[in-house]
């Protein structure tokens, strides 16, 4: 029967990927409908929490575009790409790290890939290069936001064995971002040169490729910039309430809110204050771009993180009894486990929420820790939402899907960069904790 409910979970799986987008958190509701009446097993833990982190926070993102705090980041963005167009290569991951990082999500990426492939193009760069490790940025820095369902989540499974909040984050941003950097170092000889690239001439020569005569600015927001400074305090003030309630620091013994239950809190008062002071319509916010993707985002946790659960928790003790002894020996299997997981299941949250609770029971949290970065190898199968975004503002035609699916300009980047982040967190862990 294990393999019956296997090939059911890659099945929902599969059927997810073909879809596409909010598809595959219905399609893993089939997966487990199937497990559970079908063939008669206990359903899985549903990941509330992680949910709810991602609305809440997301309800605030939503809440600083529609005032347009995302529009201004993105002009401070452009300014920052147009300022060293020759390092394209190396700010472009930075823009999108540092947005992500701030904001908890992923998609406010793609504000940002129109700005990237426009500057790259106009100083002869090929696309490809820094769209690529941007996209991948955008990526693995949920696993170093200190608003991230991912780090929250882990967090709290690192807690009750005396890790704490910012330990985690002290590993996860210095080694990320450092792997991002010397990836793009990598990236700037994948590919031949824009000029040599047979496709781009093509598309040049048919008028397929296009070049903005003049840098249109958009009108700034009266409130845009103070929207930014509100979500700035309110994650400021995560960080800080989250250390306070530490049992590292103590400062706040018992507290009447819990950690995870603050984070909702504070990002929905910050959504408050921007929808009072920047006097925008709170009707407006649902409409948002990335109000919408954040929503997609909880449906595809809810059924893939549901459907992982429903699997794990019925064969946690043949799994801990089969990975036991190799983990042993060879801990840095694990990310070798989370990487193929969240390939499959599309999420760094779900596949944190799903597999970190039994990995830990396996491997010490040194282990575990170096390992996360991982858990966000949601470029492989090149389906995801950003990713495909980035191939569609490329009009030159390098950023390009081969025709044997995995041959894209994001495998080679992200497999290096996530190699490198869990190498780094295995030196790096051990000297913070």
């Amino acid at each position: 029967m294990l393999w019956v409910q296997l090939a059911v979970v890659l099945g929902a799986i599969f059927l997810g990927a073909r879809l596409g987008s909010i598809g595959v958190g219905f399609a893993g509701a089939v997966g487990v409908l199937v497990l559970t009446l079908g063939l008669g097993m206990e359903p899985g833990s549903i990941p509330v929490d992680v949910i709810l982190i991602i609305m809440s926070v997301i309800g605030a993102v939503a809440a600083m575009q529609v005032a347009g705090g995302l529009d201004y980041l993105v002009q401070m963005a452009e300014k920052i790409l147009r300022s060293k167009p020759k390092y394209i290569t190396f700010l472009a991951p930075t823009v999108t790290y540092v947005m992500t990082l701030l904001a908890g999500t992923g998609h406010t990426a793609y504000s940002t890939l129109p700005v990237i492939a426009e500057v790259a193009k106009e100083n002869g760069v090929r696309p490809s290069r820094p769209l690529s490790i941007a996209v991948i940025a955008s990526q693995i820095a949920i696993t170093a936001s200190p608003v991230s369902a991912a780090v929250v989540v882990f967090s709290g499974l690192l807690e009750p064995m005396g890790i704490g909040y910012l330990q985690l984050l002290a590993i996860c941003i210095p080694t990320s971002y450092a792997a991002i950097m010397l990836t793009a170092v990598v990236c700037n000889f994948l590919g031949v040169d824009l000029d040599k690239d047979e496709i781009y001439q093509e598309r040049l020569k048919a008028g397929m490729v296009s070049l903005r005569k003049t840098k249109e600015r958009q009108e700034t927001k009266p409130g845009a910039a103070l929207s930014v400074a509100i979500f700035g305090i309110s994650i400021l003030a995560v960080v800080l309430y989250a250390t306070a309630i530490s049992s590292t620091v103590a400062l706040i013994e018992n507290p009447v809110l819990p950690r995870n239950s603050a984070i909702m809190v504070f990002m929905m008062v910050a959504a408050t204050f921007i929808t009072m002071l920047c006097k925008i319509d709170s009707a407006e916010i649902i409409n948002a771009q990335t109000f919408k993707s954040g929503m997609s985002a909880c449906i595809c946790v809810l059924g893939v993180a549901w459907l992982g659960n429903t699997f794990v928790g019925a064969h946690i003790n043949e799994i801990k009894e089969l990975s036991g002894d190799i983990l042993n020996d060879y801990p840095w299997l694990l990310a070798v486990c989370l990487f193929f997981a969240s390939m499959l299941l599309y999420s760094q949250a779900a596949t944190t929420r799903a597999l970190m609770p039994a990995a830990l029971a396996l491997v010490d949290p040194v282990t575990a820790i170096a390992s996360f970065a991982a858990v966000s190898a949601l470029f492989v199968l090149p389906t995801y939402p950003t990713l495909l975004a980035a191939v569609e503002m490329d009009d030159t035609g390098s950023t390009r899907i081969g025709k044997l699916v995995f041959n894209h300009p994001f495998f080679v980047p992200g497999t290096i960069c996530i190699t490198l982040c869990v190498a780094f967190g295995f030196v790096f862990a051990p000297m913070v904790i």
